[in-house]
């Protein structure tokens, strides 16, 4: 038996499918008041629990022989801050000790690629590029780094676990609404309109899945292994999503370089007003134009990570939305992992 915090979460859905489909029994945490769709007819036992609930952690975690931790809350937005630390931060810790606690054999930790120290524009990151907060951008990328610094000292004091570091995730089952799948959803309702160029590493959500899946049986205790996929620049992304859809070709506007800050600034004042996400903020920017190469070479040769095309993911990703737009409603300015 395994236990996944932040079942209904993208990648948490999506893992619990993959776990389910092959065979393993499974414990699905999710957050109280949580939007079950994403589990709806999956044969797992399905246990509201808060992250911060130490308590009620180690109840869920006796017995098992996994517990995958992905619980937590991702935010582009310049506010929320003491909340995503309180949840990011704090919640690992609780689950740390609960796995202790309750005797848990492995404990496998999502983190991100945004809590590695941030290194010069354009940069190659691999695995050695540890956990400093000081280096990190962003109140999301900090508390994850945060996190991964207490796993690794867990792990010095005797706990087995690993790490992943997905990069920027796509892909189907995206109930929560992530950054991306707003994107997808917008174009398929023929809402995008508005971009800026940029470029970063886009894996697909099942790849994701399947990497976590490895580590958790082949991953060495203590390691970091990042989860890739492809580089791809914004423009090169728009043309894939007329490629893989029927729509009629329509003209995207491309925010000047000398304009693309001040309209995030108007943007994310409009969108939080208006309590809805922007299209871009300041943070989503960063993200972007950094231009990061973030290796999985590692996770490649040891766990057999390979993720896919990133045409298929898009056309997948794309059909799915099409399927399901109309019935999501991505309002929050910030969701679980």
């Amino acid at each position: 038996m395994v236990v996944v915090t932040g079942a209904t979460g993208h990648i948490g859905n999506v893992l619990v499918r993959k776990l389910v489909n092959e065979g393993v029994s499974v414990k699905a945490l999710f957050a109280p008041g949580d939007n079950l769709k994403a589990l709806l007819n999956m044969p797992v036992e399905l246990i509201p629990m808060d992250i911060l609930d130490y308590e009620g952690l180690v109840r869920a975690f006796k017995g098992a022989d996994a517990v995958f931790h992905l619980a937590g809350l991702i935010t582009i937005m310049p506010f929320f801050q003491k909340k995503v630390f309180r949840v990011n931060v704090e919640g690992t810790k609780n689950v740390i000790r609960a796995c202790r606690k309750a005797g848990v054999k492995r404990l496998v930790y999502v983190s991100s690629v945004h809590a590695l120290s941030e290194p010069e524009k354009g940069a190659a990151i691999d695995e050695n590029f540890g956990f400093n907060v000081k280096k990190v951008y962003g109140c999301y990328g900090k508390s994850k780094a945060l996190a991964g610094r207490e796993v690794e000292r867990a792990v010095s004091e005797g706990l087995d676990a690993v790490i992943l570091c997905p990069s920027g995730v796509i892909g189907p089952y995206d109930y929560r609404g992530s950054e991306m799948g707003t994107l997808f959803r917008d174009f398929v309702r023929g809402k995008f309109r508005i971009s800026v160029n940029g470029c970063f590493d886009f894996v697909d959500v099942r790849d994701v899945a399947d990497g976590i899946i490895r580590a958790w049986k082949k991953g060495k205790s203590g390691e970091k292994y990042i989860l890739s996929g492809h580089m791809i620049t914004m423009k090169k992304l728009v043309a894939l999503l007329y490629k893989y859809t029927a729509q009629k070709r329509k003209k995207i506007f491309f925010v000047p370089e000398v304009l693309v800050y001040p309209v995030a600034a108007v943007m994310t004042a409009y969108y939080w007003l208006s309590g809805s996400k922007p299209r871009f903020t300041f943070y989503s920017l960063h993200t972007l134009r950094r231009y990061y190469r973030f290796s999985h070479e590692k996770a490649s040769r040891e766990l057999g990570y390979f993720p896919g095309p990133i045409e298929e993911t898009v056309k997948a990703t794309l059909e799915w939305f099409t399927k399901e737009a109309n019935t999501l409603t991505y309002n929050r300015q910030y969701r679980s992992c």
